[in-house]
């Protein structure tokens, strides 16, 4: 009889690569992990991992059944939330997985239409950039996660169901009094000499704003990293920067002026589940949510 928590730590060591990785996610030392794991080798009757050097990694026996535990895990949790609620109604805890400028425009409005319509419902919101949501996703660390397709980093692949959502450009953002307020769409290359504020690096907005600005064939000068939208907004109101914001970042509480660019830009903003047995009632309501947030563009029929 496999154990249903060593299951955990074997797809999780398929996720996060080392044993220490895995100890960190689960509070453990790494003795424990390979302890753990050692007696699900014993459990299979299977070889599931072997040493190169000083790490440890899967044999071709552990992969398959590291892929395979995930979707075993979730068919476990779907049972027991079936036992507990017999389908009626959608209870228990799901953990929605979302990037920062999505949290108000989409999440929020949708847990607080979940929590008048559905009392029995928790979600946990968490803020994940899609480097670090589709990792946790495939981890079990999320049930549903916001993201958006235009990731190149880390591609979602065939163990994944997709859920669009919408589509939102990327906008100049500019101080209301900047010499090029008001005009019409944005040519990169005017901007070249500009201050620039950048999100932090190796995200996707940094990636993305310096590969804008390379193609229009100039590196910017960044003044400023922020992880937060809100500071950023509040760095370009004061005339201190300008920067490349998603539409859904720009709070218009700050007086800042967008303008669209000559050649668009636009991510698909995208749902994201674990492929396997049919999602339990409350994952399902909680994308039916998503989809129905009210005031967002609709997505690309692309």
């Amino acid at each position: 009889m496999m154990n249903p928590w060593r299951l955990l730590l074997l797809s999780q060591l398929d996720t996060l690569g080392t044993v220490r990785a895995v100890a960190q996610a689960a509070n453990l030392s790494p003795s424990s992990v390979s302890q753990q794991l050692s007696v699900l080798e014993a459990e299979t009757h299977t070889r599931l991992l072997e040493r190169t050097g000083r790490r440890v990694r899967l044999t071709p026996a552990g992969l398959i059944l590291a892929r395979r535990a995930r979707a075993i895990l979730d068919h476990m949790d779907t049972v027991e939330t079936e036992l507990r609620g017999f389908g009626e109604e959608p209870v228990g805890l799901v953990r929605l997985g979302v990037f920062q400028s999505a949290i108000h425009t989409m999440a929020v409005p949708a847990v607080t239409r979940l929590a008048r319509e559905h009392p029995h419902l928790d979600v946990e919101l968490l803020q994940l950039e899609p480097h670090e949501s589709l990792p946790a996703l495939r981890g079990g660390d999320a049930d549903v996660i916001i993201t958006t397709t235009n990731f190149d980093d880390l591609p979602l692949g065939p163990d994944l169901d997709l859920v669009p959502l919408a589509t939102d450009p990327v906008l100049l953002v500019v101080p209301p009094d900047h010499p090029a307020a008001g005009r019409g769409a944005a040519d990169l290359a005017a901007y070249a000499d500009e201050p620039w504020a950048f999100d932090v690096p190796q995200s996707y907005m940094a990636n993305l704003a310096l590969r804008l600005c390379r193609q229009s064939r100039f590196e910017p000068r960044v003044v400023c990293r922020f992880g937060n939208y809100l500071m950023t907004l509040q760095h370009v109101e004061a005339g201190l920067s300008i920067a490349l914001l998603p539409g859904l970042a720009v709070d218009r509480r700050y007086r800042v002026t967008t303008r669209e660019l000559a050649t668009p830009v636009t991510r698909t903003i995208t749902a994201a589940v674990r492929r396997g047995s049919p999602p339990r009632a409350a994952v399902r309501v909680v994308l039916d949510a998503l989809r129905h947030t009210p005031g967002l563009p609709e997505p690309s029929r692309d």
